[in-house]
C-alpha cells in the first residue's frame, strides 16, 4: 500500500513538473498573442504606474458579468501616484484587436489574447504588472522575455549535449591513449568557472547585437562551456555498457564499432542521459539571466528576464511593488522546480525500468 502511494505521489510530481514546463514553452510560442500590448511602445502619461484594479461590481454597487477597468490618471507628479477615475467603465475581453506584431516572427497579427475591448484613444490599458520608468507594459515585457530565454536555453542545452554525447562516446569507445587526450580537454574545460567562460566568449563581442545575433551568440556561448560535463557522464555510461553480454554478443558477431555505439548502447544509456540535459537547462536559463542582469547579454529595448531585474535594484519601487518588480525571478523560481520535478521523474522511472530488467 505504501509503495503504490509513493508510486502515485511520483506520477503526480512527474505530471506537475511537465504541467509547469508545457506552460512556459506555450508562452514562449504564442508570446505575442498572451502580451496584450508592444512590448516597446511607451505611454509617457503612465510611468511607473501599478497594476490595474479588475473589478465585477460597478460603483453604484451592481455586479457586472464582464470584468472592466477605470481609467487612470497622475495625482502626485513627484510620488507618482496614481488615482482611478470612476467615470466610464471600459470593459475586459478575450480576443481582441490591438497592437501589430509578427506572430513566430511570420504572421503579421493584430489579435490579442485579452485586453480591453475599447480601442479609442480615451480608453485606458489593462496593466497586470503595472509599467516601468517608461511607460511600457512589464506583463507584456515579461512574457517576451520568457520567450527569449526559454528558446536559448533549450538550443544552448541541446547543442552543449550533442557534443557532449559524441566526445563522450568516442572517449568510452576509443583506446586508451586516444580516451586519455580527450579526457584530459574534457577535464580542462571543467576545471574552468562556466561563469567566467561565458563572460570572457561574451566580451569577444559587441553589446549592441540583435536578438537573433544575441540568441545565437548565446546559443553558441553554452554549448561550448556545457558540453564537458555531459561528455563525462557520457564516457562513464558508455565505459560501464561495453562490457554488457548483450555489447559483447554483438562484437562477436562482427558488428561494426559505430552499429555497436549508436545502435546498441547509445539507446540503454539513453535516459540518464536525457535526466542531465534537463537539469541543465535551468543553469543555463540562470547564467542568461546573470549576463543581462550585469549588462551584457540581451541589452535595452529587447526585454530578458535579467534586465527586467535589474529594474528591482531601486529599492524605492521595490518597496511599493515588489510582486511586479520580482516577477522574473518568480517565473525563473516556477521554471526551475518545474524542470526538478520532471528531471525526478524520468530518473526514478529510469530505476524501476533498470530494476524490472534486472
Amino acid at each position: 500500500m505504501r509503495i503504490g502511494l509513493r508510486s502515485d505521489t511520483k506520477n503526480k510530481r512527474t505530471l506537475a513538473g511537465a504541467a509547469i514546463v508545457f506552460l512556459f514553452l506555450v508562452v514562449s510560442l504564442f508570446a505575442n498573442i498572451i502580451a496584450p500590448y508592444d512590448y516597446k511602445v511607451q505611454s509617457r502619461n503612465e510611468p511607473a504606474s501599478p497594476r490595474s484594479t479588475i473589478r465585477f461590481v460597478g460603483k453604484d454597487d451592481s455586479l457586472r458579468l464582464r470584468p472592466f477597468i477605470y481609467s487612470r490618471e497622475i495625482s502626485d507628479p513627484l510620488r507618482m501616484t496614481y488615482r482611478e477615475v470612476d467615470t466610464q467603465e471600459f470593459p475586459i475581453g478575450l480576443f481582441v484587436r490591438g497592437d501589430r506584431s509578427k506572430f513566430l516572427g511570420l504572421f503579421e497579427t493584430d489579435l490579442h489574447f485579452f485586453g480591453v475591448i475599447d480601442r479609442s484613444e480615451k480608453a485606458p490599458r489593462l496593466r497586470l504588472l503595472g509599467t516601468d520608468g517608461l511607460g511600457r507594459d512589464i506583463f507584456s515585457r515579461l512574457v517576451n522575455a520568457i520567450r527569449f530565454s526559454l528558446l536559448v536555453s533549450p538550443l544552448g542545452a541541446l547543442l552543449a549535449c550533442l557534443i557532449g554525447i559524441f566526445v563522450g562516446i568516442v572517449s568510452g569507445y576509443a583506446s586508451r591513449s586516444e580516451d586519455t587526450l580527450i579526457m584530459g580537454i574534457t577535464d580542462a574545460m571543467l576545471s574552468l568557472p562556466t561563469l567566467i567562460i561565458i563572460l570572457a566568449a561574451r566580451a569577444a563581442f559587441p553589446l549592441e547585437l540583435s536578438p537573433l545575433s544575441a540568441g545565437i551568440l548565446m546559443v553558441s556561448i553554452f554549448a561550448l562551456a556545457g558540453w564537458a560535463e555531459i561528455a563525462r557522464l557520457t564516457r562513464g555510461l558508455v565505459l560501464s555498457a561495453k562490457e554488457r553480454e548483450y555489447v559483447l554478443a554483438a562484437k562477436a558477431t562482427g558488428v561494426s564499432g559505430p552499429r555497436i555505439l549508436f545502435r546498441h548502447i547509445l539507446p540503454n544509456i539513453s535516459r540518464p542521459l536525457v535526466t542531465q540535459a534537463t537539469l541543465i537547462v535551468p543553469a543555463f536559463l540562470i547564467a542568461e539571466t546573470a549576463l543581462s542582469f550585469l549588462g551584457v547579454g540581451l541589452q535595452e529595448p529587447e526585454p530578458s528576464l535579467g534586465n527586467l531585474l535589474s529594474a528591482a535594484s531601486e529599492l524605492t519601487l521595490l518597496r511599493g511593488r515588489p510582486i511586479e518588480l520580482l516577477s522574473p525571478a518568480i517565473c525563473i523560481f516556477v521554471f526551475v522546480i518545474g524542470v526538478r520535478l520532471l528531471a525526478d521523474g524520468i530518473k526514478q522511472n529510469s530505476q524501476i525500468e533498470t530494476r524490472n530488467k534486472e
